[in-house]
């Protein structure tokens, strides 16, 4: 029995690196450990763990895709990016974040792998908090996920014991090892042209990752706010010479609340502390306007350096959503913003062209949009 699950693990992985070879090149990463205390599969970033009952009931094609879940959980490095999260309600969290991307590259699971594509797209980290918080615990080994060198290895015995779990600095060491990994893997998929749809996006966003948007937002508006040089005329007590010297001039930005109910009042609140916090620090006077399918009644509401942004009233939206009051009302001013800030989920109706001034989108959800400079708010 112990030749034939080796055989079948061996055509998988096999399988895996003709069809997918982006995973496949890293499932050989792994080794391969038969594991009693493993109930299904699992992996700690060092080998494949495997129940040899568990993987002798499953077709080669739905190990193909328990093998490709657990490679993935590496090259994404999930056994390092837990924190202080529930272990068993971030490994589920990691499963449907997984789950979607393998399906949409043909890959089958077996029967007892949730779905949950109503996660499509999202990340483990925008995953878990929308998860049961009372969860249970799993027992240890009790499903597919972590658990606690070279390719194509394969136990002869099964593991009686549980390996101790990588400590912190192996699990730095590991990740930075998975990182250069994926690096290789993808370049060389890519040129092969067989990486594509979400997982490329995903292998994008992991060896490339954005910053938060709190500091894409305030890097944006520091540059806009930078210093500069002036040649006014000095005071009479600093001399008739008029020499260039550093002036800090003060950043105008519009910012929009979308107020069509997309938005909870904590987050717009979370929104605007986060603008009162970068505007000090770049000298910048606000001008505020809500907006559902048109602006609020009383706005805009001005706000100077000195003073902290809030909405007057709370706003009440409805009737849908449009973009196109913001930018006809700003057009329609003596001076352009330095930058216009628009909060949102995106969903609604946008003016056929850019306006000649920057725009940044901070969007909630995973609409697009059509021009401007987005920010995902996670």
């Amino acid at each position: 029995m112990a030749q034939d699950l080796a055989d079948k693990l061996t055509q998988a992985r096999t399988r895996l690196l003709l069809d997918h070879p982006f995973l496949g090149a890293l499932a050989l990463r792994l080794p391969l450990v038969a594991a009693d205390w493993c109930q299904r599969a699992g992996s700690d970033a060092r080998n494949f763990y495997y129940n040899p009952q568990y993987v002798a009931a499953l077709s080669v094609g739905q190990l193909e895709f328990i093998i490709a879940q657990e490679t993935l959980r590496c090259a994404l490095a999930h056994f390092s990016r837990r924190g202080h999260r529930q272990p068993y309600r971030w490994q589920r969290a990691c499963d449907f974040a997984i789950v979607p991307i393998l399906l949409e590259q043909g890959l089958r699971p077996p029967p007892d792998v949730p779905l949950f594509i109503e996660y499509q797209g999202m990340t483990a980290e925008e995953i878990y908090p929308l998860l049961d918080q009372d969860e249970q615990e799993q027992p240890a080994g009790g499903g597919s996920g972590q658990t606690g060198g070279g390719a194509g290895q394969h136990a002869a015995d099964p593991g009686r014991q549980m390996p101790q779990p990588p400590t912190p600095a192996e699990q730095e060491q590991l990740a930075m090892q998975w990182r250069q990994r994926v690096a290789g893997a993808a370049q060389q998929a890519q040129q092969a042209g067989k990486l594509h749809g979400e997982l490329a996006r995903v292998v994008q966003s992991f060896l490339h990752p954005q910053l938060p948007w709190r500091a894409l937002l305030a890097k944006y508006m520091s540059l806009s706010g930078r210093d500069d040089y002036s040649y006014e005329r000095p005071s009479r007590r600093e001399g008739e010479a008029i020499l260039p010297s550093r002036r800090s001039r003060e950043v105008q930005v519009t910012v929009v609340v979308d107020s069509s109910g997309s938005l909870s009042d904590g987050e717009i609140s979370e929104f605007l502390s986060e603008i009162n916090a970068l505007k000090g620090q770049v000298r910048a006077g606000i001008v505020l306007l809500a907006c559902d399918h048109q602006l609020a009644a009383d706005c805009p509401w001005e706000f100077a350096v000195w003073e902290d942004v809030h909405l007057p009233r709370q706003i009440t939206g409805g009737g849908g959503t449009s973009f196109l009051p913001p930018f006809a009302w700003q057009q329609r001013q003596d001076r352009q913003p330095d930058v216009l800030v628009y909060f949102t989920d995106a969903n609604g109706e946008f003016p056929p062209r850019p306006p000649a001034y920057p725009v940044i989108w901070l969007v909630k959800g995973r609409a697009a949009v059509p021009w401007g400079r987005r920010i995902q708010l996670n």
